[in-house]
């Protein structure tokens, strides 16, 4: 794969890297059952297509998903390069609450370590803005553990220009994870200029709608999703924005089909054409999965089919 710069970290990245969040399992946030030998096999393949990083986080599955990478990583000569986040929490009965005090940032790391099984996390994140008055305290936390090299580098995830600019006198934060997809595109407008303009890397959450424009979404599949999965009661899963997003999908079927791609490896492509984009987070359950969105990574939509997507994804937008 062809590896794009990671803003002004020294990193170079493939475009797609392997997302995590639904190997996790049940809980509060998650996507129903998974099998942990499927689970291993997905991150496994992401490795032998090419990938060289795997974005997870301390909540998901509380603490499974960092075990289950853990494991599929364990011994390979060639380890990828593992991102992780902080500042969600939970307690015995599953219940999840937050903090970025600086000792609960400490805590958590090390604990992310263990989990992991590796001896420094390549990038280091805080999850979410919250709570808003541990801002400044949970940042200045996150740059004493880059300097005593027990993270590498240190990124946010979900914060607006003006909690960038909280913590730019601190030290400027050297990535950010958005959501960012053909259905999710309010970062545009401000967002990734600012990026652009100070060098942040940014790696892009939900490329695919969360699992709606791979193509293999339809009602019945959602109406048979597991209890336990977090998009039965997300309005996107729902009409009126289901049978926009549903549309939107058919086309990228239909370019997909031109290249011999999938639709969802479409929809991520559209992603990383923007300049501002360093890699996008492909999440996978299955070694098939990871095999029909990796492609995503060569892909270059052209002038037309851009115009297209553009299109139909401002007839699409929730209204």
């Amino acid at each position: 794969m062809p590896l794009r710069p990671l803003g002004a970290t020294g990193l170079h990245i493939t475009p797609v890297g392997f997302g995590s969040w639904a190997i996790g399992g049940d809980w509060a946030f998650g996507w129903g059952p998974q099998d942990e030998r499927r689970a291993i096999e997905a991150v496994e393949r992401a490795i032998e297509l090419g990938v060289d990083w795997i974005d997870t986080a301390a909540v998901y599955g509380l603490g499974r998903s960092e075990e289950l990478v853990g494991r599929a990583i364990a011994g390979m000569a060639a380890r990828p390069l593992v991102f992780t986040k902080c500042s969600m929490l939970w307690d015995a009965e599953g219940n999840i609450h937050r903090s970025l005090a600086p000792e609960s940032v400490r805590r958590e790391c090390e604990a992310s370590l263990e989990r992991l099984g590796v001896d420094a996390i390549d990038l280091y994140q805080i999850h979410w803005p919250n709570p808003e008055s541990e801002i400044e305290r949970g940042w200045e936390a996150m740059v004493r553990l880059r300097e005593e090299g027990l993270v590498r580098h240190i990124g946010v995830s979900n914060f607006t220009v003006a909690h960038m600019e909280r913590i730019r006198p601190i030290a400027p934060a050297e990535t950010l994870q958005p959501r960012y997809s053909l259905l999710d595109r309010q970062i545009e407008d401000e967002l990734l200029p600012y990026c652009a303009a100070r060098d942040i890397g940014v790696i892009v959450y939900a490329p695919m709608g969360s699992g709606l424009l791979t193509g293999a979404m339809t009602r019945e599949r959602i109406a048979a999703l597991p209890e336990s999965d977090w998009r039965r009661s997300h309005r996107r899963f729902q009409e009126p924005e289901l049978s926009r997003a549903l549309a939107l999908t058919e086309l990228l079927r239909r370019i997909g089909a031109r290249h011999g791609r999938t639709p969802g490896e479409v929809a991520i492509a559209w992603t990383l054409r923007h300049p501002a984009v360093s890699g996008a987070i492909v999440g996978g359950r299955s070694a098939e999965q990871v095999s029909g969105t990796v492609g995503a990574s060569e892909l270059r939509l052209d002038e037309r089919e851009l115009a297209e997507l553009e299109q139909v994804t401002a007839r699409t937008a929730p209204g």
